[in-house]
């Protein structure tokens, strides 16, 4: 029953979505791909094929190092990476290249999904985080491809939400072979919500392993500096992944912040990109110059005294993380407004003081970890978060210390990749489109039963 209402509801829905697709910028790469139509180059891979799905950026760059030790590890398997956004895409290209190929995700109507996995016939499947999608997962097991979750997580917005379709979600969960979740909580969640206990286990969260290439002469904190038109003078406030409403209380902190010290300048990145236009809009509202950063090479910075504050408005993608390294805080954004956060690890890997605002659902445990290791700080609202800018500026040696503290709490929780790579290793080692034990256990033996699918042809 709650398949064929969730059908429904997805065919009823069918005129929105494709609109959405036409006209929503994001969706609009790909719309084929998304219908049904499998790109020439997956249907001509070799198998055995791993297909992992990953809906954007944050999942995609996570996974990115368990990825490139899949490929090495297992040289003879074809990855493909599908993602719903075009974030997602631009990592895949730029970060997995020679590793793994990239498709839009197909959406979840019956006829579509069973295209793919009929197409594709993956060894194994990989979702990332809680990318639960019913009809590819029921079609998945009815053709007996393992299913894998790995950094699972449910924040408390999702669970609420799942809580009250509980018996579908049962339904939908009983297809995951194996879920390696990233925290207790998590953990408890997704059991509570009908996954076998067998099946699930505590790894932790891969983005500790993220690093950056600090050898890349171009993400040098020297070439950086040069190429933002830094001077040695300039303190910089680096604010990433914001959002609206969020970045007036950024740029009205700022505006107040620069009263008192007006060497520090504002780099902002917006979480959507293509909102960079309205963001700047906004930023020249409250009377601050605004040069983007993909006009700096053009336009080189003009500021000076009493000139009322600078923005560099960062609109390109895949520079966030490095760029975060410029600053004497990095302030991630998705906190200040109801959102729930993004990656709170991207400055503490460099070795910066974190800020964030209250709204932390989606990272509320690396969020705790931060604060109670002194490599953080969580503002109320915009007149404490002017008050910590203004401390941390005038007290650069305990802003060192804490981002001191941040980096070493990132070092010492690495080391998830690795856990989750022994577990996949065992589904990899069973038989092609085997069932797989429940019960699996690393250094243990794989209990499978082989069988040729229907419709497959080995």
């Amino acid at each position: 029953m709650w398949y064929r209402l969730y059908n429904l509801a997805l065919y009823l829905a069918l005129p929105v979505i494709v609109w959405l697709l036409l006209t929503k910028k994001r969706c609009q790469r790909g719309v084929w791909t998304r219908l049904g139509a499998v790109p020439q180059a997956l249907q001509v891979l070799r198998p055995p094929i791993i297909w992992i799905h990953a809906a954007s950026l944050g999942e995609v760059t996570a996974i990115v190092p368990l990825l490139r030790q899949i490929k090495v590890t297992h040289p003879q398997c074809s990855l493909v990476v599908s993602t719903v956004t075009e974030t997602g895409h631009e990592v895949v290209a730029k970060q997995l290249e020679g590793v793994a190929l990239h498709c839009y995700a197909p959406i979840d109507f019956w006829c579509v999904v069973q295209r793919y996995v009929r197409t594709l016939r993956p060894r194994l499947f990989i979702l990332v985080e809680s990318e639960l999608w019913p009809n590819l997962l029921k079609s998945l097991h009815r053709h007996h491809v393992p299913v894998c979750l790995v950094n699972g997580r449910l924040s408390s917005r999702s669970y609420a939400r799942y809580g009250w379709i509980q018996g579908f979600m049962g339904q939908v969960l009983s297809h995951v072979n194996l879920a390696l979740m990233q925290t207790p909580v998590d953990a408890e969640r997704i059991r509570a919500l009908g996954a076998n206990p067998a099946s699930v286990h505590v790894t932790g969260n891969m983005k500790f392993d993220q690093t950056m290439d600090q050898s890349d002469p171009r993400y040098a904190d020297d070439g950086l500096r040069a190429t933002f038109g830094l001077g040695v003078e300039d303190v910089v406030l680096v604010a990433g992944s914001t959002h609206p409403k969020e970045e007036e209380c950024l740029l009205e902190a700022y505006r107040n912040l620069l009263q008192s010290h007006p060497e520090v300048v504002l780099i902002m990145a917006p979480r959507h990109v293509e909102r960079a236009s309205t963001l700047e809009a906004v930023i020249q509202q409250y009377g601050m110059a605004c040069i983007r950063r993909s006009q700096l090479a053009k336009r080189p910075r003009k500021r000076g005294p009493g000139d009322g504050g600078e923005v560099i408005l960062l609109d390109s993608r895949g520079e966030l993380p490095f760029v975060y390294q410029l600053g004497f805080v990095g302030f991630v954004g998705g906190t200040l407004v109801p959102v729930g956060g993004h990656n709170l690890l991207e400055p503490a890997q460099w070795g910066r003081p974190v800020m964030f605002g209250p709204y932390i659902d989606h990272c509320r445990d690396i969020a705790r970890l931060l604060l109670e290791e002194g490599g953080a700080i969580q503002v109320k609202n915009q007149d404490d978060l002017l008050s910590h800018m203004i401390h941390l500026v005038e007290h650069p040696l305990e802003a060192n210390q804490i981002g001191k503290r941040a980096l070493a709490a990132v070092t010492r929780h690495r080391g998830v990749t690795a856990k989750n790579l022994q577990w996949i290793d065992q589904l990899l080692g069973a038989p092609p489109f085997s069932t797989v034990s429940h019960a699996l256990n690393p250094g243990a033996a794989v209990e499978v039963k082989t069988f040729r699918p229907e419709g497959f042809h080995l």
